[in-house]
């Protein structure tokens, strides 16, 4: 699995112009799904994502993480993190999930972290969406389960 995680003060996602998740201080992951992914490497991701310390604390340094700040979380599936740019100028997506195995796994995450008693928010998945975020600090992360 692979996740782009965005400190955001604040980010919503849209569908045909709806509000259909949006949340306040928190991270906005970007979850993309391979089609050797497993529920394991979903808990292996979300348990560092929700451990990452990447929020400041008092004193300015980057030391707090998600639980330390209340903060929340909106998950919107991504199969293009897959995407192989090797050949032509045409993507492939041939690493992404099939549809339905990456949808399961997409919940699945999304569960893990309302479990732990985060607010989630989602997108719609396989839905074209439009992503608004307000990216603090800005603080960007690349993470993969092949890497972890």
């Amino acid at each position: 699995m692979r996740a782009v995680v965005q400190c955001v003060s604040n980010a919503s996602v849209l569908v045909d112009g709806s509000t259909v998740g949006s949340i306040g201080k928190g991270f906005l992951v970007l979850l993309g799904v391979g089609h050797d992914d497993t529920e394991e490497q979903a808990e292996k991701l979300w348990r560092k994502i929700s451990r990452l310390r990447v929020f400041e604390d008092e004193q300015g340094k980057i030391n707090l993480s998600l639980s330390d700040v209340g903060g929340e979380v909106l998950v919107v599936s991504q199969f293009t993190l897959y995407a192989s740019c090797k050949k032509g100028n045409r993507p492939s997506f041939t690493e992404a999930a099939a549809p339905t195995h990456a949808n399961e796994l997409y919940e699945y995450f999304c569960q893990l972290a309302k479990d732990e008693g985060k607010t989630v928010q989602q997108g719609v998945f396989g839905a074209m969406m439009d992503v608004h975020l307000v990216n603090h600090g800005p603080f960007t992360l690349w993470l993969d389960t092949e890497t972890l």
